[in-house]
């Protein structure tokens, strides 16, 4: 006899929210640099000496990937080219903030953590029922 674990409906509501959020936030960023471009990326990364046509990976991170996470699709890949996009941006854009407060007494970088944390939850709990992909989708 097959036993299957099957997960309430309020873990998937979680994760439904999780994505949502996390994906329209970060799609923010994605549209404004389709509209700004990705001048201040690529100048960041040539920089520390890296190609600045590298830059243009930053659409995949903000706005292929968030698109795929808040449809549900392809979840867990979307959401760890999310985490590699975040600890970029921290490394690049962020180092000097990592010991830092800001001027309300919370942590200079706690919009970047959420971001990063979010995605690493994601990666690991997957979209659940309420995505295009399902919830048994190995990637999702």
């Amino acid at each position: 006899m097959e036993t299957t674990k099957r997960i309430p409906a309020t873990g998937d509501a979680g994760r439904l929210v999780l994505r949502v959020v996390l994906a329209i936030l970060l799609l923010f960023h994605g549209v404004s640099k389709v509209i700004g471009g990705v001048g201040f990326v690529a100048g960041m990364l040539a920089k520390v000496g890296l190609p600045a046509s590298l830059g243009y990976l930053v659409y995949i991170g903000e706005v292929v990937a968030p698109a795929l996470i808040l449809v549900g699709l392809l979840t867990r890949a979307a959401a760890l080219i999310v985490v590699v996009n975040m600890i970029v941006a921290l490394l690049l854009v962020h180092t000097g903030q990592f010991f830092s407060l800001s001027e309300t007494g919370g942590w200079a970088l706690e919009l970047q953590g959420m971001y990063l944390g979010s995605a690493v939850a994601l990666a690991l709990l997957g979209a659940g029922r309420y995505s295009i992909g399902g919830a048994d989708g190995r990637w999702n």
